[in-house]
């Protein structure tokens, strides 16, 4: 059984990643999708810890295995074990705040309605979400859940009910969800990827030997010995089946396509490329253009496990000053039981420590990707400061968080947010290091120059592309959101 009291805030005061989502379109008989959609979740679990997923489609028949729990606990050798091998299989990892959670929007999910059944599996955030629940709860709709990915099914399964087929009722559902989403779902005969017209969620296509691959992130189909082919455009739907792959556009486009900054900067993996940036080499631009803007006089300079390292070697090599390890990671700690202050207090000692024999008489700068209300941060300079260092000097890889975000990051409430109560100096007056500097926007937007789409940086700046939501659905209440 596995143990229903989840750390879901192991992470603390650091911004929380991402659900991830994987199918596949089996044209191989010596494939085992089952096995394969395994190890696309190992390779997604940064994006989620709290719940993973597997549906398989055997000749029309789905079945499903999903729990709370990582992918190790969830998926057991005796569980895999009983698990078919279809021709059609889709995957997802689970990340979710404290307030949702629930097995009931554990993915995928499974939806019968009267033109048969669907599997979906879905990362983002519907910012319309209240008014077509409310809307679809006065036609008589029961929900089970509070995900985004039900009330999809939901518009998709009315949808298909006045269209031609799944494709045409895909199509114009994703002209009325508005916000952020990629998704795939497993259909009787086909597999099917979406991703919203901002681009906001990544979403990739790849292939293993004769079979197709749709998944968030690239080093997914690393992983499993794939080859990538691209990724999904923004307002784009795709479709796999015996035929081969097809692509279809929504009707409806966006003025301005804004994937997440932060997707670059901490949510994905570092071997990723996403629409057409490495993000590996997105991290170690943000290093070089921290030291432009902050060239400090240091003995070493060190990350902050792990999305912080690669940064921290790019203003090594921009600034000459030697990299060296800072913190040694506790990567064994698993999700606790307990809740509150003390839990934090707990996991905050024992998920990170100062390495003292690198650090101890050293001026040293340590770079990280964010700060949200600023603890961690200031138990981070604290161990600095334990363990020697003659001067802590801290870094920030992105700008200051001033605003929510309504497309999937868990950034929700400007009150917990420090950077709205404090200036840069009283926050490094707060958490106790010699100097503070944050990445600038202008900046940020370099790290990822290149990239094929357009970026949100409206947590940083304030500004939205696309449209913010009225109101907040929250159980059955919806709270209403000032705008900023």
């Amino acid at each position: 059984m596995i143990n229903s009291f989840i750390d879901i805030d192991s992470k603390l005061d650091k911004i929380n990643d991402e659900c991830g989502v994987f199918g596949l379109y089996k044209k191989d008989e010596e494939l085992n999708s089952v096995s394969i959609t395994h190890a696309a979740l190992f390779g997604l679990q940064h994006r989620g810890q709290v719940s993973a997923g597997i549906t398989v489609n055997v000749n029309g028949e789905l079945t499903t295995v999903k729990e709370l729990g990582m992918v190790t606990e969830v998926f057991t050798p005796k569980i895999l074990s009983n698990i078919p091998n279809g021709n059609i299989t889709i995957g997802h990892v689970r990340y979710t705040s404290s307030e949702s959670l629930d097995r009931a929007s554990n993915q995928p999910l499974v939806m019968r309605y009267i033109q048969g059944s669907i599997a979906i599996a879905a990362n983002g955030s519907i910012t319309n979400f209240a008014d077509i629940r409310k809307e679809l709860e006065h036609g008589g709709a029961i929900f089970q859940s509070n995900s985004n990915a039900e009330i999809m099914s939901y518009v998709i399964a009315s949808e298909r009910c006045t269209t031609q087929n799944l494709e045409d009722a895909v199509l114009s559902a994703m002209d009325k969800l508005d916000g952020a989403y990629s998704a795939v779902i497993c259909a009787p005969t086909r597999l099917i990827g979406f991703r919203d017209k901002y681009g906001f969620r990544p979403l990739c296509i790849g292939k293993i030997k004769n079979s197709y691959v749709i998944t968030s992130e690239s080093c997914v189909i690393d992983s499993i010995g794939g080859e990538f082919i691209r990724d999904v455009e923004p307002g784009e739907m795709v479709v796999i089946n015996e035929d081969g792959f097809r692509s279809y556009k929504a009707k409806v486009t966006a003025d301005k396509t804004s994937l997440c900054l932060f997707e670059y900067v901490y949510v994905a993996r570092p071997d990723s490329i996403i629409d057409g940036v490495s993000v590996h080499n997105a991290r170690f631009k943000a290093g070089e253009l921290l030291y432009e803007e902050f060239p400090i006089d240091a003995d070493i300079v060190c990350g902050v496990p792990d999305s912080g390292l690669i940064a921290a070697e790019g203003y090594s090599k921009a600034s000459g000053i030697p990299f060296g390890m800072g913190f040694v990671k506790n990567k064994y700690i698993g999700r606790t039981v307990g809740t509150g202050k003390d839990k934090k207090k707990r996991l905050l000692k024992t998920r990170i420590t100062a390495l003292k024999a690198n650090v101890k008489g050293k001026r040293v700068i340590i770079i990280d990707d964010s700060i949200v209300r600023g603890e961690t941060s200031q138990h981070i300079v604290n161990l600095m400061r334990l363990a020697g260092a003659k001067e802590v000097h801290m870094l920030i890889s992105s700008p200051p968080f001033i605003c929510p975000c309504y497309f999937g990051i868990d950034i929700h409430d400007k009150e917990n947010l420090i950077a709205n109560k404090m200036t840069i100096e009283e926050i490094r007056q707060f958490i106790g290091a010699d100097s503070l500097g944050y990445l600038s926007i202008d900046n940020i937007h370099k790290i990822a120059a290149n990239a094929k789409i357009n970026f949100c940086d409206s947590c940083f700046s304030g500004h939205y592309n696309a449209k913010i939501p009225k109101t907040l659905f929250v159980d059955k209440y919806a709270k209403k959101i000032k705008r900023q």
